[in-house]
């Protein structure tokens, strides 16, 4: 069910991805005012093949676009949305990521994939400070729970994805590292 050799050829590693993904092995850590948060969870990840995309003549990115859902396994409520892309641009080997959350926060972040064999490696991040590869957010959450950085690593072998995520905040008047991670199975292929 892994990415067909058209695919690889033109996604390059981000290839590895494409597919709809379910894990129920989640684990979310999440501030509160007084402590931290653990919440176990379950969710569907749902990554489709785009195409490709030329910027100002010269650059051209490959595209896919995620869906991610992740609901609550103790209440099975939806606790997190996101929407989405993954980009490779072939002439640099950057891999970019962006996320956008009905928080008001979105997140473009940039890395590298590895592939080793059948598995893939990829690694992004972002900084609030940085201008091209950094967080944006509405006023209110600024002020009351900015995300200061982002981290991300994929790990893809034959139909298993693993991740692990570091958002860091400051909220509640402190610094706090919120982790997610989770290990999913791909039980549909997209197709091209």
């Amino acid at each position: 069910m892994a990415a067909n050799q058209e695919q690889k050829e033109f996604f390059g590693p981000i290839a590895a991805l494409i597919g709809k993904w379910e894990g129920d092995k989640g684990m979310d850590v999440s501030p509160e005012k007084e402590g931290d948060e653990k919440s176990p969870y379950f969710e569907t990840i749902t990554i489709e093949p785009i195409g490709d995309a030329t910027n100002a003549g010269e650059q051209t990115l490959v595209v896919l676009s995620y869906v991610q859902v992740v609901s609550r396994k103790d209440t099975g409520k939806v606790f997190h949305h996101q929407i989405g892309y993954w980009y490779f641009e072939k002439a640099t080997g950057d891999v970019l990521y962006s996320l956008t959350i009905p928080r008001a926060v979105t997140v473009l972040a940039r890395g590298k994939a590895t592939l080793n064999g059948p598995k893939t490696d990829i690694s992004v991040k972002a900084d609030a400070q940085n201008k091209n590869y950094g967080i944006l957010e509405s006023t209110f959450m600024s002020a009351k729970a900015s995300t200061r950085s982002f981290e991300m690593s994929v790990s893809v072998y034959e139909n298993t994805l693993s991740y692990k995520m570091n958002t860091g905040l400051h909220i509640y008047g402190r610094d706090f590292a919120h982790t997610d991670e989770n290990t999913l199975t791909r039980r549909v292929l997209a197709h091209l």
